[in-house]
């Protein structure tokens, strides 16, 4: 049913994200833009970075490309809203996407696909309903609109929790305070790079991140 079938395993999208809980999300406007950010991001020693889909053959070709000459890092695809974003990231040969939104029928065409969707969540009800569809963990969005320490306010009434990645509007100086407060990840976007530009605090942060142990 599925030309596009690819394989991925949530257990070790996780375990990555519990040595390194970080995640960065591009959104380049070419080729060339994603290899100078993505080069800069692998000096600065993050392991995982998702690439915002776009559902058309270009994007594909420059995902596919950029799969295979960033085989040291882990990318997956932002931004997944239907079938045919999701499609586009099979093909591409990613190994995981995640949403900004909580779809049963995408998580569904993701599991008969064999690849690990992250559904976007952002109610209690959502949380709930994400993790009786079976998601390995959910990203809640935007997260700078419900502030650091809602999550663990969840963890009496929904216990147990799922892995969490918070996303939406963070920048570097939130990641460890949003991780001493309860979520397991972050995922940074485009306050990571002042034009092509990497924030320079992001090196020093993922070898203290490296350092320490997280729940």
């Amino acid at each position: 049913m599925y030309g596009w079938l690819s394989t991925s395993d949530p257990s070790a999208l996780l375990t990555g994200l519990r040595r390194l809980p970080l995640l960065a999300v591009l959104r380049p406007d070419s080729l060339d833009q994603a290899r100078l950010q993505l080069t800069q991001l692998q000096q600065a020693g993050l392991s995982h970075v998702e690439l915002a889909v776009q559902p058309t053959l270009d994007w594909q070709v420059m995902a596919s490309a950029l799969v295979q000459e960033f085989s040291g890092l882990q990318l997956g695809a932002a931004s997944v809203r239907c079938s045919a974003g999701l499609a586009a990231a099979c093909e591409a040969g990613l190994g995981y996407v995640v949403s900004p939104i909580l779809d049963r029928d995408l998580m569904e065409q993701a599991a008969a696909a064999s690849i690990t969707l992250v559904p976007g969540v952002f109610s209690p009800s959502e949380i709930a309903a994400a993790v009786r569809w079976g998601a390995p963990a959910v990203k809640l969005y935007p997260a700078v609109a419900l502030g650091a320490h809602y999550w663990r306010s969840l963890a009496g009434p929904l216990h147990p929790l799922p892995f969490c990645i918070a996303a939406g509007g963070l920048v570097v100086a939130d990641v460890e305070p949003w991780l001493a407060a309860g979520v397991n990840a972050l995922a940074l976007g485009s306050s990571l790079f002042a034009g092509d530009a990497l924030d320079p605090a992001l090196s020093s942060l993922v070898v203290k991140l490296r350092s320490k142990c997280y729940p």
